[in-house]
């Protein structure tokens, strides 16, 4: 029993950094994931994810895989994309959505295009599904400042997260705050998309962002419980995704997102809210 789930993290390093990471992102990742979800944005954070593959395609261009350039670009490109979603949201007859929708499937296109012009099809598997097990201590220290950043402006802003997802017209009426939350929590995913592009690439990042967070969904109903029970369930996909890539010889990134697929598949039956819950005797099942 030892061997089988301590030892993969004991004796080798590269193990330890890939926990160490996937851990961190569940921790910055799950919280944003709760309020994009309460959002009712869960799709929009799936174009995010393709929306940043144009700048960490040129900074692959340039420098290759380099982390550093690779994240600059894709901070750049996600806030050109969701400024520019938002403002064609907001200036024509277009819903965010669609807006959002059309911005990403270009940007998806021309980040493709831009990592074949150099890559090779193992370049750009690297780019589109990451690879956890290659963390580096760059890396690390990324994810980690991603990570602080994100739970600061959580605490910092809860109350007006909160409400911004609840009711942004009754904060817009009470508070001058609603347009600056809302641009802080649009930059807080794509923070948290381009921290997870390393470990997961840039089309698995947001299933560690939304999967936990509408697990946690069938379970409590709180905001702030939440928020706690995502990050939990994110620690043990990533735990249980990484043992299962070591032991079975699986993609690592893939076989978290699995696990925490499975997680949602228990919640949405097993779940308070779930829907097996009303079928068991003697268990009220109240909506809300």
């Amino acid at each position: 029993m030892l061997d089988l789930f301590i030892a993969p993290f004991t004796e080798f390093a590269f193990m330890q950094r890939a926990l160490a990471g996937a851990l961190l992102l569940s921790l910055s990742a799950c919280p944003v994931g709760v309020f994009l979800m309460l959002r009712r944005m869960s799709l929009a954070g799936d174009a995010m994810s393709h929306a940043i593959l144009p700048g960490a395609a040129a900074g692959f261009l340039i420098y290759g895989l380099e982390i550093v350039p690779m994240t600059i670009g894709g901070l750049i490109a996600g806030a050109l994309v969701a400024t520019g979603a938002g403002a064609v949201a907001r200036l024509t007859v277009q819903k965010e959505d669609a807006s959002m929708a059309a911005f990403y499937l270009v940007s998806l296109s021309i980040g493709v295009v831009m990592v074949s012009l150099r890559g090779s099809s193992v370049d750009l598997m690297h780019v589109l599904f990451g690879t956890v097990l290659a963390l580096n201590d760059a890396a690390l220290i990324l994810i980690g400042i991603v990570t602080a950043v994100t739970l600061i402006s959580i605490a910092l802003y809860w109350r007006a997260l909160v409400a911004e997802c609840l009711d942004p017209l009754f904060l817009r009426s009470v508070s001058k705050l609603g347009g600056v939350v809302h641009f802080l929590f649009l930059g807080l995913v794509v923070l948290n998309l381009v921290a997870g592009f390393q470990a997961l690439g840039t089309l698995l990042s947001v299933g560690l962002m939304i999967l936990p967070a509408a697990s946690a969904r069938f379970w409590v109903n709180s905001v702030f419980a939440m928020c706690l029970l995502a990050v939990g369930i994110g620690f043990a996909a990533s735990l249980s995704g990484l043992l299962l890539s070591y032991h079975a010889s699986l993609p690592s990134g893939p076989a978290i997102i699995l696990s925490a697929g499975a997680a949602y598949l228990l919640s949405l039956l097993a779940g308070p809210r779930g829907l097996l819950r009303p079928l068991l005797p003697g268990r009220h099942h109240r909506t809300a």
